[in-house]
């Protein structure tokens, strides 16, 4: 029997959590259909689902056919629980992208697409809410194939046509489509699976229409990857169960997982949990193939990678603002203890703790996820608290490239390191690249300058941002077989980073970004005006207005400082018709810089723990050899011109 694991992925509201019961409910897995609306969702247990009517978790459920055994993982569809979903992507064979007849290809449904395409992730495209008045199907086909893929099929009737539209998908099957006529089921499968190919099925999931073609579909168009013999996993969740046990979710990508097998350097699996909903049945073995909850781990968390695999850590859908805890009446220091547990989670909150100011602060995406993170404080806690207005995250990137150098050398302890900081492309974060020979630094010393590179956040000397967008490759460097120790290379490697950042903004090749929004704003025709100059007073640019009925639809971006409290403006002026959905599209150039700069009035070389300064030895003590002077006194010759 055919084994797969498959994400359901939607923008809100688009009827994925209902088209998981459908399927659940024609494959004989549930006797009676629940509802979203009802609270009686079988995926949707929990109370702030029910209440709010929305997915929040992503949730596991199981079903099966005569020939396939398919494991469903629900993702959240509000993008203020994007990272959720960025989190499942790693363990799908498949995926489901549901759109909604009703509202189209919307901003949220381009980003899971993305997503999906920067994981290399299958996907079949459910076409929902077919029975709505007005739904067009030719249109909406047309649509997908606009904004997602020109190889998005029609798979619901397969028609005169079926064959060539698949055909034309790619070269070498075109060709001997046009010479035998005929496209094998096999060839199709493989082009589905190598995202050649894009089924999409039209349907109803509330009124199960067509719901048993989409499920034959999937029984006979998907290929069960194969899995070598060699123990690997993935681990795609943290979570805790009713009694606050910690659970790992992760897929087995290779071999098998006994229980009580050590995973990690001291940490035993003591159960093995495969769940359906709510509930779970206890395993021995976990075998490739399959998504299990492991208890008794306690240091892992989404993403990383277990036996033979490496880690893969996505963060391309990361937080844009940080909000301040009020604990009102509550002890400080208790809630810190449950916001870590919450942390555990979802490593996108960013919880941190000034012991100075006794302050914590917690990083999110938007109004929604702040409400809901009250509410789980106050129903999984006990904990009534509040958050303060929140501040936007910026970060900080570089224009040219430098060699940058840091050397560490108190007394007794040597080491030099050289960098080679190189702009990178935009949404791509930082890249940490070696380029050194074995006969400049051993293999050992290389292993500790790219592990303590990788290990700490590097923060911009405009305001000590976070740097993104940058390449880190290590050229050189010098060690000492008598005198160098643990933590040398570590110092030295981050002053390297921090010199370089320095001498580049000396330079003016330093930048500030904010996050930006794509936006969607529907406004009546009396109200569009109002609505661009508001746009335009934003720094913000959309596209030509588009009419639909009575209303006026302006699409476009802004940044996030001047639209995040828009929505409550659009009401007003709107008197609750007008609506603002907004996604973040990523950073880009910060459109008041100098402003933001001097309010932060951060002094770089003040800040002792991210310091740009080395340290050099003479006359038998170390001293400080301040960043500018650091390229004279280098020990290891540079690699470029300086």
């Amino acid at each position: 029997m055919k084994k797969l694991i498959t994400g359901i992925l939607a923008h809100v509201d688009a009827g994925k959590t209902t088209l998981t019961e459908g399927l659940l409910y024609t494959a004989g897995s549930l006797r009676k259909l629940g509802r979203v609306d009802n609270g009686d969702a079988f995926l949707d247990s929990d109370a702030l689902e029910k209440k709010r009517g929305i997915t929040i978790f992503s949730h596991q459920a199981q079903l099966q056919t005569d020939n396939l055994h398919l494991t469903i993982l629900d993702t959240p569809g509000h993008i203020d629980f994007a990272s959720q979903t960025q989190q499942v992507l790693t363990a799908l064979d498949y995926a489901i992208l549901v759109v909604s007849a009703a509202d189209g290809i919307t901003s949220y449904t381009k980003t899971l697409w993305r997503l999906l395409k920067n994981h290399n992730v299958p996907t079949f495209i459910f076409v929902n809410k077919m029975d709505t008045q007005g739904a067009d199907k030719d249109k909406i086909l047309k649509e997908i194939q606009k904004s997602l893929s020109q190889n998005a099929v029609d798979f619901t009737n397969k028609d005169d046509d079926f064959y060539e539209n698949v055909a034309t998908s790619d070269e070498e099957v075109l060709e001997k489509y046009l010479e035998q006529g005929d496209i094998d089921d096999e060839e199709i499968q493989k082009m589905i699976a190598d995202r050649k190919v894009f089924p999409v099925y039209f349907g109803s999931a509330l009124k199960l229409e067509n719901i048993e073609l989409f499920l034959k579909g999937l029984e006979k168009w998907t290929i069960q990857p194969s899995y070598g013999s060699e123990f690997g996993a993935r681990v795609f969740k943290i979570s805790h169960d009713e009694k606050g046990q910690r659970l790992t979710r992760l897929k087995i990508i290779g071999g098998e997982l006994k229980a009580k097998s050590e995973v990690l350097p001291g940490q035993k699996v003591d159960q093995l949990r495969n769940y359906n909903g709510e509930k779970f049945e206890i395993k021995s073995v976990a075998t490739a193939g399959v998504v299990i909850a492991a208890t008794g781990l306690s240091s892992t968390y989404p993403g990383q990678g277990l036996g033979n695999q490496k880690d893969i850590i996505e963060n391309s859908l990361r937080p844009v603002l940080t909000y301040k805890l009020n604990p009102l009446n509550n002890d400080i220091h208790v809630c810190l203890e449950k916001l870590r547990i919450l942390e555990d989670e979802d490593p996108s909150l960013h919880v941190t703790w000034s012991e100075h100011l006794q302050e914590i602060h917690v990083q999110i995406m938007g109004q929604v996820q702040l409400e809901i993170l009250e509410q789980i404080m106050q129903e999984r806690f006990n904990l009534k608290v509040a958050f303060e207005e929140g501040s936007i995250l910026y970060a900080e990137t570089i224009t040219d490239k430098i060699e940058a150098v840091g050397h560490f050398e108190p007394l007794r302890h040597y080491a030099e390191v050289h960098l080679l900081l190189e702009p990178a492309p935009a949404g791509s974060g930082i890249q940490f690249k070696n380029k050194c020979s074995l006969e400049v630094l051993t293999k050992n010393w290389q292993h500790q300058i790219m592990t303590a590179l990788e290990s700490k956040e590097h923060r911009g000397v405009l305001t000590a941002s976070p740097i993104t967008d940058m390449k880190i490759t290590l050229i050189g460097g010098k060690g000492s077989n008598v005198h160098t120790v643990g933590g040398d290379f570590r110092q030295a490697a981050w002053r390297a980073v921090r010199q370089g950042l320095m001498e580049l903004n000396l330079r003016s090749q330093t930048k500030l970004l904010e996050p930006w929004y794509d936006f969607r704003l529907e406004v009546g025709q009396d109200q569009v005006g109002r609505a661009m100059n508001d746009i335009q007073k934003m720094g913000g640019h959309f596209d030509a207005p588009q009419e639909e009925g009575e209303y006026v639809i302006l699409t476009g971006s802004a940044p996030v400082a001047q639209m995040r409290d828009y929505a409550k403006e659009v009401r007003a002026y709107t008197h609750g018709q007008g609506n603002l959905e907004c996604i973040v599209k990523g950073y880009f150039d910060c459109h008041n810089a100098q402003e933001v700069i001097a309010q932060k009035n951060y002094d770089p070389e003040s800040d002792l723990e991210n310091t740009p300064n080395s340290v050099f030895c003479s006359h038998g003590a170390g001293h400080t050899v301040v960043w500018q002077d650091v390229p004279q006194a280098a020990q290891f010759p540079y690699q470029y011109p300086i």
